[in-house]
């Protein structure tokens, strides 16, 4: 773990970090055991065949592997290793496959240029109608509010709440452009495609306030458009989403004002 520190990553805070922490590890491990090889094997070659008085290069053709492509064929070989063994297992673990749970809860992320838009739904666990042609300064992700299911939708802007030791699924939408959800603490990032529902999970470990970046150039503002990725207690996460007035009501005094 402190290897990692030195090479400036954050405090693991999901389930599935720890998988991508050990295969770091174990990439720089073969990193420098290839480098380390290669530079040995480099300096018997140069004291090997260095040039002597009366000596003279010799070429040889050779069908099968030659001694001097054993080298690159061990490399090849340590790679295949690296990614049958521990790359494929860890994407499908994390990508592919969506774990079944009953308890888990399911949140909207739009991002647009340059914000993200935060959509939770409300007690009826459904999320409300959107539409293109509704989207204005107020209503930012276009919510139908003549759709029932609309009316208790809670929106926000970069700010998204998660209960520890639960589930989330989130997915991802942009309004615009190609984003990309980067939270280090959580070891994911995940790029978003216009047109495309983009589902990740996610179980943080750890109480905190993490940072939400986009991690693909997306304008000239790209540089502001951060967000940050608040992990309460269950407790505390059901209280604060009680607490926050469905968009329907804030739409409504804000035409009334």
């Amino acid at each position: 773990m402190r290897l990692l520190h030195i090479f400036g990553l954050p405090p693991a805070a999901s389930t599935y970090a720890a998988d991508i922490d050990f295969g770091l590890r174990l990439l720089f491990a073969s990193i420098i055991f290839i480098f380390f090889s290669w530079s040995v094997y480099l300096a018997y070659l140069v004291f090997r065949y260095r040039n002597k008085p009366g000596s003279r290069a010799e070429y040889e053709k050779s069908a099968g592997i030659s001694k001097a492509m054993m080298p690159g064929a061990i490399v090849l070989v340590l790679e295949m290793i690296l990614i049958i063994v521990w790359e494929i297992p860890v994407w499908g673990k994390i990508k592919e496959e969506i774990p079944q749970d009953s308890n888990k809860i399911e949140i909207n992320v739009l991002a647009q240029q340059f914000a993200w838009n935060i959509q939770y739904p409300g007690p009826d666990g459904k999320f409300g109608r959107r539409k293109k042609e509704l989207v204005n300064f107020s209503n930012p992700i276009g919510l139908d509010y003549n759709d029932p299911a609309a009316k208790d939708d809670v929106v926000l802007a970069n700010e998204l709440h998660l209960p520890l030791g639960k589930m989330a699924v989130i997915h991802l939408m942009s309004m615009d452009v190609i984003h990309d959800f980067a939270v280090p603490e959580f070891r994911i990032k995940q790029d978003i495609v216009p047109g495309m529902d983009i589902p990740l999970w996610i179980t943080p470990t750890k109480v905190g306030t993490y940072d939400l970046a986009c991690a693909q150039l997306c304008g000239f503002g790209h540089s502001l458009m951060v967000g940050h990725v608040i992990v309460q207690s269950p407790e505390d996460f059901a209280a604060w989403l009680k607490s926050k007035a469905p968009v329907s009501q804030t739409a409504s005094s804000t035409n009334n004002f």
